[in-house]
């Protein structure tokens, strides 16, 4: 009898092994220490535990909720009109950890300094998993003041702190926890918020019937959306629940689902309103000044969401550089590939740092003045240059891994298609840099916020100093030109993340500072002047082996 012939062509090597499980806290020294720096160490076990969490199995849902999109159904078997939207079990596995767990909610719940810190890393550690769900939880979170300021909404606002999540579509008086969407943009308007069309009539019982559209509505299975429509007395703010009191469904029909460029775990819909009822927040006529209570918040996500893809994917980037060989050696050990990663973990440390530091200002903004105004102009800051960033970042990791970094069964990919979407969201690069120059120029307290905190650092760091000393000179002489808003808000947010960096004594601090704010760097990453710059410090802080 013949021997069958054997098929084997290859043996497997040179392979990295698989990425997770890991702890994405414990694997991040430059997030630990910003937690602690910023005043959230008292939480340190709480966000550790979501570390493991996020590093292992919600990292694997991450994939599943991504490869099996939501699903539009618009009308069940028998003609009725449901207007639901369907999620993989995934999708909803992330939601409960991270709701259960305070992404949403701890902010609100804990009153003890640091909350919003670690809230903060909670959403950081999150968004590294998945990207999508990161939208209901930013917005959930972002209502619940706004909620709180209407008593007859007070309801609202605690289930929506709260520690439970509930997909099951029936009225929040059957449910512990809720979770809130946004419907504000139009077709004809974008950005511009005051053409909205959609028309809010009073009713006797107090409410208001909206008819209209919403070309952007985030998040269609939520409990709740806040939505912008002109009232009789102008553009107002109003909640309009999915469900009314009886278990009704509200007058509103989903139109489609959006074929969208990013996350593919969540959805975005268009949405028409047909007499749909919803309970007004603030004013007639003050419905910009009512979302602008949430704007510092939903900015803080967007910074927090660009640094954490960042991060992930330096961190996918050092994982492949630590096992693959070529050419006879680690890439890790290769002199290039060392500067290309050294450069990258600068990136990245100088913007988990800055969105830290931006959160403990939220975090002392209600009884801290200076905070507040800090707060105010850092979080436009923060979100026009780590949203800028984030997509270079991936692209830069995303090449470590060479092919294997653009096949989807990477996680490269999907933070690729992700990483634009924060500069686009809670408005674009354009609008961050004219409200910082706005700031500037409006708000005495802002200017001098920001001018204290160039100052703290100074006298540790010559490069440092020099620069901090042009960038100063140069808004005394003159107020900006509106066509040099980008040039400006870039220098300072430099300038931010290198005082953050500097002032704490950062390993990487001097290495930022004569790469980002001096000469030993040139445009594309992988260019720091290694006779000025020490890599080994950089690189031993991305990736615990």
């Amino acid at each position: 009898m013949s021997t069958p012939p054997v098929f084997e062509t290859h043996e497997v090597t040179n392979q990295s092994p698989d990425f997770a499980p890991r702890n994405l806290w414990r694997d991040d020294p430059a997030l630990r220490e910003a937690v602690t720096r910023e005043g959230g160490a008292a939480f340190d076990a709480h966000v550790a535990a979501y570390g493991r969490l996020a590093g292992d199995p919600l990292y694997a849902h991450g994939f599943d909720a991504n490869r099996d999109r939501p699903r539009l159904r618009t009308h069940d078997a028998r003609g009725r009109r449901i207007d639901r939207v369907e999620f993989h079990p995934a999708y909803h596995a992330l939601m409960d950890a991270a709701v259960t767990h305070g992404v949403a909610g701890l902010s609100w719940r804990d009153a003890r300094p640091g909350a919003h810190v670690a809230r903060a890393a909670l959403s950081y550690l999150h968004h590294q998993a998945d990207a999508g769900t990161s939208c209901p939880l930013t917005m959930t979170h972002a209502a619940v003041p706004v909620l709180r300021r209407e008593p007859a909404l007070r309801d609202w606002a605690d289930k929506a702190a709260a520690p439970h999540y509930d997909a099951r579509e029936v009225p929040i008086a059957d449910k512990r926890g809720v979770t809130l969407g946004m419907g504000m943009t139009e077709k004809q308007g974008g950005s511009d918020v005051r053409s909205n069309a959609t028309t809010a009539t009073p009713q006797p019982d107090g409410r208001y019937a909206l008819v209209g559209h919403k070309f952007f509505f985030s998040a269609p299975m939520s409990d709740g959306f806040l939505v912008l429509a002109q009232a009789p007395g102008g553009l107002s703010c109003f909640l309009m629940p999915r469900r009314l009191d009886d278990g009704a469904k509200n007058a509103f029909r989903l139109i489609r689902l959006k074929d969208k460029l990013g996350d593919w775990s969540n959805a975005s819909a268009e949405v028409e309103f047909t007499g749909a009822l919803a309970w007004r927040i603030g004013d007639e006529g003050r419905g910009i000044a009512t979302i602008l209570e949430m704007v510092m918040l939903t900015r803080l996500d967007c910074i927090l969401g660009a640094a954490a893809e960042m991060r992930m994917a330096l961190a996918q980037a050092m994982h492949h550089a630590r096992h693959r060989v070529a050419f006879g050696a680690r890439l890790v050990e290769q002199p290039l590939m060392r500067n290309v990663l050294a450069d990258l973990g600068l990136e990245v440390e100088a913007a988990v740092a800055l969105a830290m530091r931006v959160a403990r200002a939220v975090d002392s903004a209600p009884h801290d003045a200076r905070e507040a105004a800090f707060a105010r102009v850092a979080t436009a800051i923060g979100k026009f240059w780590l949203c800028k960033r984030a997509p270079v970042v991936v692209n830069e990791a995303q090449e470590c891994l060479g092919g294997a970094g653009y096949i989807e069964e990477s996680i490269l990919p999907r933070l690729y298609r992700q990483a634009p979407l924060n500069s686009i969201w809670e408005g674009s690069g354009n609008i961050q840099c004219l409200d910082v120059l706005r700031a500037l120029a409006r708000d005495p307290a802002c200017r001098e916020a920001l001018v204290a905190e160039l100052d703290s650092a100074r006298g540790h760091d010559a490069a440092y100093d020099a620069a901090v000393e042009a960038l100063l000179y140069g808004l005394e002489r003159a107020p900006p030109a509106e066509a040099q808003a980008r040039r400006l808000t870039e220098a300072l947010a430099l300038a931010l993340q290198a005082v953050v960096l500097v002032r704490a004594r950062s390993p990487v601090a001097a290495a930022f500072v004569a790469s980002r704010l001096g000469e030993a760097h040139r445009l594309a990453f992988g260019t720091l002047d290694d006779a000025r710059i020490d890599v080994a410090p950089v690189l031993e802080r991305v990736l615990p082996d």
